[in-house]
């Protein structure tokens, strides 16, 4: 009879990623407060900051961020009524939106430049441990999104 040995909490990969994004967004949220962002908000403008001048596709961007439209929707509207984005028909496809920065965007996506040096700083990390974390997540997410 095979025995089973039931992995506890601390050896679950899922659950010290979960904790890790909940603690980042914890760290980050005094300063996105101040700035009345939340956080998919943030991450809404360094992705559309990182393709100027062209704009981006709603489906594009949902791409990008691993977000359903219908989540990334309402976020898109908040943004656009305090004026950080515009969207637009696409006026080689009616079907899409293109998003682009305001001056107002790209002012508030340069104020939170140094929003990851929050990270670097009480991460505890190396220079070397920061690239190898970056590159074994991007792996596990690239396989697990396939």
């Amino acid at each position: 009879m095979k025995t089973t040995t039931i992995r506890p909490l601390e050896d679950h990969v899922c659950f010290s990623t979960y904790t890790t994004v909940h603690a980042i967004q914890r760290l980050y949220q005094p300063t996105l407060t101040a700035h009345r962002l939340t956080y998919p908000q943030y991450l809404v403008l360094v992705a559309l900051y990182a393709t100027p001048p062209h704009a981006v596709t709603v489906k594009t961007l949902s791409t990008q961020l691993n977000l359903s439209t219908g989540t990334l929707t309402p976020v898109l509207q908040r943004m656009t009524q305090a004026g950080l984005i515009t969207r637009h028909r696409n006026p080689q496809d009616e079907r899409s939106i293109l998003l682009t920065l305001t001056p107002q965007g790209t002012a508030t996506r340069l104020a939170l430049n140094d929003l990851p040096d929050l990270l670097t700083a009480k991460g505890g990390l190396n220079q070397s441990e920061w690239a190898q974390l970056t590159q074994l997540m991007t792996k596990l997410m690239t396989n697990l999104t396939r």
